[in-house]
């Protein structure tokens, strides 16, 4: 049956060559962890995991259980990580669905040890990676309380230590101070692993930033000194996006962002159609609470896009969409389920014809940032803001 008209166009050839890029600035130094979690920032996992792994990528990053196992469904010898950990109850799931869950609390590896001994799994046999909070006060364990976590890795635990993680909180500022300071933080939690008799195969630090910040070798030589390969894991960068850098940088952009910037590529495009284009006459009020109102005689477009959709409601009155290549400014609120346009300057808009929410139509662009930067918002809020009833589809 067809479908409303609000889609999103989905370039996995384009994944694939942002990946394969990406890879080239880690490589041979470490290797890439593609983060698809949360739908693929709101991509789709369907069309963006398998993409990945096509283009080499042998890991893969979810926040839950649940994302696990829908990866694995969809890509059956692919490494996947659990990066927000397994909740209880979910043990059975890690174990059956073949899942490697980070672990920072001591409940964490109780519930892994649990279901693993349950389906009679040896000893050392089912791999986490443990995550060190370096700084960033979220998830991860700080130094001072590794010795018990340590402890309960060792001495015929099903559990074995494949990796030790953090996440690089200020990549993306210039001096690089904060994270030089959370390096050797990690460098002193690795000292007490070693200690503990854990030799771990994978260090797995680093996100988009401080792979396009040229980090990864810093990050693997840390790795090298302690016997362990490293991982990065960029989300944005692998959707063509790359992350806003500190001013700064400007003065002294590293060769691996400035490469960036020239190479990845947008991967998503958002689209809807012109419903309906009406007259109105001067004085008429647009929109919930006539926040518009015609200062003459008007032509406006309806559009099936609104903010159930992911079309932000603060936009309305203050942002302009791509028809017939030329941007159309939001006239009223945004509704739930429609929008309408100011298209009186643009000739010929007629039913049917396509709208650009997010994306390239003719010779002009409107980007995550565009739409991040006129709510307050971030790209990622806004990639995965896209609702779920909007049709992505592979192109």
């Amino acid at each position: 049956m067809p479908t409303r008209p609000c889609w999103v166009e989905i370039d996995t050839r384009l994944v694939e060559e942002n990946f394969r890029f990406l890879s080239g600035l880690a490589a041979p130094d470490a290797e890439l962890l593609a983060v698809v979690k949360a739908d693929a920032y709101g991509h789709s996992l369907a069309l963006c995991a398998p993409a990945a792994v096509r283009a080499g990528a042998g890991w893969l990053g979810v926040t839950s259980v649940e994302e696990g196992v829908a990866a694995r469904a969809l890509c059956p010898e692919t490494r996947i990580l659990v990066i927000g950990g397994a909740f209880p109850g979910q043990g059975p799931a890690v174990v059956r669905h073949r899942l490697t869950a980070v672990v920072w609390e001591p409940w964490q590896l109780e519930e892994l040890e649990s279901a693993a001994r349950a389906a009679g799994a040896a000893s050392a046999s089912l791999p986490v990676h443990l995550e060190i909070d370096t700084g960033m006060s979220r998830q991860g364990v700080a130094s001072g309380a590794l010795a018990p976590m340590l402890a309960r890795l060792v001495g015929g635990s099903p559990l074995r230590l494949e990796g030790v993680m953090t996440h690089l909180f200020a990549a993306d500022e210039a001096d690089g101070a904060v994270t030089a300071a959370q390096l050797s933080e990690l460098q002193r939690a690795l000292h007490h692993v070693e200690a503990a008799g854990l030799f771990p195969d994978w260090l797995n630090v680093g996100n988009s930033a401080a792979l396009l910040a040229g980090q990864a070798r810093a990050i693997a030589e840390l790795a090298g000194r302690h016997g362990m390969r490293a991982i990065l894991r960029p989300g944005l960068a692998l959707y063509g996006l790359v992350p806003g850098f500190d001013p700064d940088f400007t003065a002294s952009v590293p060769q691996p962002l400035a490469a960036a910037r020239a190479a990845l590529k947008p991967v998503l495009t958002w689209k809807t159609r012109v419903v309906s284009v009406r007259e109105v006459p001067a004085g008429a009020v647009v929109g919930y609470n006539g926040t518009f109102v015609a200062t003459e005689p008007m032509r406006l477009a309806l559009i099936a896009a609104g903010y159930a959709d992911g079309l932000d409601r603060r936009l309305g009155n203050r942002f302009s969409l791509l028809v017939r290549g030329q941007r159309a400014p939001l006239a009223g609120r945004v509704s739930m389920d429609q929008s309408v346009l100011d298209v009186t300057g643009i000739l010929g808009v007629a039913p049917g014809d396509e709208v650009v929410l997010l994306g390239t139509q003719g010779g002009d662009s409107i980007t995550a940032f565009d739409h991040a930067e006129a709510v307050g918002a971030i790209p990622w809020q806004i990639f995965t803001g896209i609702g779920a009833r909007v049709t992505r589809i592979r192109v």
